[in-house]
């Protein structure tokens, strides 16, 4: 589903097709999960195909990258104009785009010498879909902060959120809903979280989170709406009491939150602020103005 025999990539310089792509089976990445990774979105706009905050992506895997030691010589802007190339050469306007830093054969626990650089995309729909999601807090916390670097979007991290959601889809969920290892509100396995409580939006604060430049965004727009916004460390019991909530990032993109284990929220989604967030957002990823929506 990620590619077919004319989709290119981009590996090492080259641009290939996928088909035709290959990788060392002895890389640490493959046995260790040393290795870093971004998603990005490509939006059709007015202004023709652009990526969504793309330069600010970059310059987090750049610094992904420094955070565990792994080298990485292209600039951010180099990795935006090759990923236009490979948007260009699929003929892709609306795409998911993943770029991958992956560690040349190195059985030993050291810092690599050397590293490829894999930029793809595929076309791809909203990752949660488009309906509201019934959570369930999950069993698996988020790793301690002082166990990883925490704001590196490193692949194996990504183990945690696998086995999280997979447990709660085993239960009969849609996804999960992961604390922190002090037992406060921590995201989704791929998703930071909001919640709304008499008209002010709640999330967690930085530190035991990977704070996603979608929720940035987020908070960018609830600046430019006039809504009021609290980060902070909150338990279960503040999401269970709260009028709605919704999951956002670059893959989900902004999802409405039905319930979390046996608490439905009763206000209707079409009425919430997490509602009009995602108004403006879908504006936002193709360069129109949102601030109307401040008095809708």
């Amino acid at each position: 589903m990620y590619f077919k025999d004319n989709t290119v990539l981009f590996l090492n310089g080259t641009y290939l097709k996928s088909k035709d792509a290959s990788t060392d089976l002895y890389g640490q990445t493959l046995h260790y999960g040393y290795g870093v990774f971004e998603g990005i979105r490509a939006y059709d706009t007015e202004n023709g195909v652009k990526l969504f905050k793309g330069l600010a992506h970059y310059e987090r895997l750049k610094r992904s990258c420094e955070l565990v030691n792994i080298p990485l010589q292209y600039t951010a802007q180099e990795l935006v104009d090759i990923t236009h190339e490979v948007l260009e050469k699929n003929g892709f306007k609306d795409a998911y785009i993943r770029p991958l830093v992956f560690c040349d054969p190195n059985m030993s626990l050291t810092r690599p010498n050397n590293v490829s650089v894999m930029i793809c995309a595929w076309e791809w729909g909203a990752y949660l879909g488009d309906k509201q999601l019934r959570l369930t807090i999950s069993s698996y916390c988020r790793p301690h902060p002082r166990s990883i670097k925490i704001e590196a979007k490193v692949c194996g991290h990504y183990v945690n959120s696998i086995l999280a959601a997979t447990e709660a889809k085993d239960r009969g969920y849609d996804e999960a809903l992961l604390l922190d290892s002090d037992g406060f509100l921590a995201e989704g396995p791929g998703a930071n979280m909001f919640f709304e409580k008499n008209r002010v939006i709640y999330t967690p604060q930085r530190g035991n989170i990977l704070p996603g430049l979608t929720r940035e965004t987020v908070l960018e727009i609830c600046a430019t709406l006039g809504v009021s916004v609290q980060e902070g460390l909150y338990t279960p019991d503040k999401i269970r009491n709260a009028d709605s909530a919704f999951y956002c990032g670059t893959a989900a993109e902004i999802i409405g939150i039905a319930s979390v284990d046996e608490t439905v929220f009763t206000k209707p989604w079409s009425e919430t602020i997490g509602s009009k967030i995602q108004k403006a957002y879908q504006l936002a990823v193709v360069e129109k103005d949102y601030s109307f929506l401040k008095n809708a």
